[in-house]
């Protein structure tokens, strides 16, 4: 007589399932089926982190756009393609790094056909730290590079002023290094192609530490 294979449960809402074990895998695994904030309602799936799982680099952007909530990947729509060009400007392979996000469902608003971008609010910053944190605890990265203020302030705390402390080493007590910079996307929100430009070089300016590593 065949078995019956277990029934899985369902996840409730306000909570995600345990990861199986230690793994980041295992992680991956568990966050896909997280509930803990109601950013899953909309989103078309959790879009995890991906890379080496003992990257020396470790960069977290802010949440997953447009492209990235469909294909289920990270950095892949108009803001990575710009990360891309930085780092192949700079002899840096993205292959060698493991690229994620501090909240990893997409947050948005429909207008006409499009889906527009919004901010995820502090709850929910705070239901998906768990994800991030299992990230880093596993990965144990040596640098750390912030990619918009949500991501600097989910590892450098609320104080940290983006604009004022952009481009500076800054170091956690567990010795990992951390450097911040904006987002890609505030340099394609520039107002114009000088805007844009000077934006551009600035960005690629404060990642290039990353090249000496």
């Amino acid at each position: 007589m065949a078995t019956k294979k277990p029934r899985k449960r369902a996840v409730p809402e306000g909570s995600a399932p345990e990861p199986v074990d230690d793994s980041l895998d295992a992680l991956r695994g568990a966050a896909m089926g997280c509930k803990r904030c109601d950013l899953w309602k909309p989103a078309t799936q959790t879009v995890f982190g991906e890379g080496p799982p003992r990257a020396r680099i470790v960069v977290i952007g802010e949440q997953p756009g447009d492209q990235e909530d469909l294909s289920g990947r990270p950095f892949v729509g108009p803001a990575g393609k710009l990360f891309d060009r930085a780092l192949e400007e700079l002899g840096i392979g993205r292959a060698d790094m493991y690229v994620t996000n501090a909240v990893k469902h997409f947050k948005f608003e429909i207008r006409g056909k499009v889906r527009l971008h919004r901010s995820p609010d502090p709850g929910q910053q705070k239901a998906c730290r768990v994800w991030l944190d299992g990230e880093i605890e596993r990965i144990r990265p040596d640098v750390i590079v912030c990619l918009g203020a949500i991501a600097a302030k989910a590892i450098l705390g609320n104080k940290f002023g983006l604009m004022k402390q952009r481009g500076l080493w800054q170091t956690l007590p567990n010795g990992a290094r951390v450097i911040a910079t904006v987002h890609p996307s505030y340099v394609l929100r520039q107002r114009d192609s000088e805007s844009r430009h000077m934006a551009y070089a600035a960005f690629v300016r404060d990642l290039k530490p990353l090249a000496r590593l």
